[in-house]
């Protein structure tokens, strides 16, 4: 897998429209990722990143959800690479489970317990009014379940079981990444990651 583009090199390419739109953006998913889709508004969006009014318009003529949907893909994108070279750094798929827990519960304890995965709080507050939000979540969560079943095949998992197999540690993996915001503390995703280390252990093909 090639390595991710090295974001300062990005930003210092890109033109200033571009930048503004990745600001406004990124500052769009971190909101949302703290208090929800209902809870932010286009007013704070626009403060916070330091970007014109009239900018945000201009990029995203459909105002706060097709910002909303930017921004998580965006955000997606972003936590997708880092999980694959967090994966890529590994050894093996067990030590690669426990470092993706590991990225998950660094990403948390240094916000506060604030930030976990930059789908799941948007997935389960809007998804059931807003379509072009749910298909953006069901999109990106799908290609993970993808990208996870690819590495479990490469590892030696039959194919039959490797689909099975990414839903159920992708869903464990978010269940985790919830406990450990409600417990403050990084103990549900080292269970998990250790854990789902083990199955694999175990040899399930």
């Amino acid at each position: 897998m090639n390595a991710p583009a090295d974001p300062a090199t990005a930003t210092a390419t890109a033109t200033k429209g571009e930048r503004t739109r990745a600001r406004l953006t990124a500052t769009a998913a971190e909101l949302l990722q703290r208090q929800g889709y209902h809870a932010t508004g286009l007013a704070q969006i626009v403060e916070e990143s330091g970007a014109p009014r009239g900018s945000l318009y201009f990029h995203f003529p459909g105002g706060k959800e097709e910002l909303a949907v930017a921004a998580l893909h965006d955000a997606g994108q972003e936590w997708r690479a880092r999980i694959e070279a967090a994966i890529d750094r590994s050894p093996d798929l067990g030590a690669a489970v426990v470092a993706v827990c590991a990225l998950f519960a660094e990403k948390l304890a240094a916000s506060d317990f604030q930030l976990g995965c930059p789908l799941a709080t948007v997935a389960l507050e809007a998804s059931a009014s807003s379509e072009p939000v749910r298909i953006a979540c069901r999109d990106h969560f799908a290609g993970w379940e993808a990208s996870i079943a690819a590495r479990l095949v490469a590892s030696g998992v039959s194919a039959e079981v490797a689909p099975r197999l990414a839903t159920f540690s992708l869903a464990t993996i978010e269940g985790a990444l919830l406990l450990a915001r409600v417990e403050r503390s990084p103990r549900p995703l080292e269970v998990v990651g250790e854990t789902l280390r083990a199955l694999l252990a175990m040899g399930v093909r």
